[in-house]
């Protein structure tokens, strides 16, 4: 997706060889533009696959799950990194680390929004290690519902996520994939696709 690419670019702050700020206009302050752009990608990539709901894990991922929620007119579905007090139905869980605030969560979604008849697409803002998109397979797998694939907004491609997930029998599709970056410099993969070895820089 060459806006986001454009943007990354542009406002991106690049602290280390992995980390990267875009807090401007993804995930802090959000243009709401580009997320429904986003959610309209997205479903243009899983376009032909019957979702029924679109799943994301709080909160980054949130603006993102809704806005293809919205494009494709479904529900979205959000999980919990805590339990409320006023969630005391049957629930999901899985445990998900996060390395960014090095906590382990036992995150839930309650067992009234997902079954065996929804056909679910998981929406998530980073794809880097994949903890918590494994977590969210997991969750989706254990309900019976059928995954119909990971759409993450941006990938850092030289971290294990997209690995754990294709070993999972997942469909990963990423809409700015970054092969490597340091401070001042940042290389795109061509296309989201295993085989793209061709980079932008």
């Amino acid at each position: 997706m060459r806006a986001l690419e454009e943007r990354i670019r542009r406002e991106g702050l690049i602290l280390s060889d992995t980390v990267l700020k875009v807090d401007s206009f993804l995930n802090h302050q959000v243009d709401t533009a580009l997320a429904l752009e986003i959610g309209q990608e997205f479903k243009r990539i899983f376009a032909g696959k019957p979702i029924t709901k679109v799943l994301t894990i709080e909160a980054s991922g949130i603006q993102f799950a809704m806005a293809t929620g919205i494009a494709l007119d479904v529900p979205f579905i959000y999980a919990k990194k805590k339990k409320a007090v006023t969630l005391a139905e049957q629930v999901y869980t899985a445990p998900v680390h996060s390395f960014t605030r090095q906590e382990t969560y036992q995150v839930s979604i309650s067992q009234k929004y997902l079954g065996p008849d929804d056909n679910v697409l998981i929406v998530d803002d980073f794809l880097a290690t994949g903890a918590a998109l494994v977590g969210l397979v997991n969750i989706v797998r254990e309900s019976g519902a059928t995954l119909s694939g990971v759409g993450c907004v941006i990938e850092k491609g030289f971290q294990e996520g997209r690995g754990l997930l294709e070993e999972m029998g997942v469909e990963v599709h990423s809409l700015a994939r970054i092969t490597k970056m340091s401070p001042g410099e940042i290389h795109f993969a061509e296309a989201d696709s295993p085989a793209a070895i061709k980079e932008k820089v």
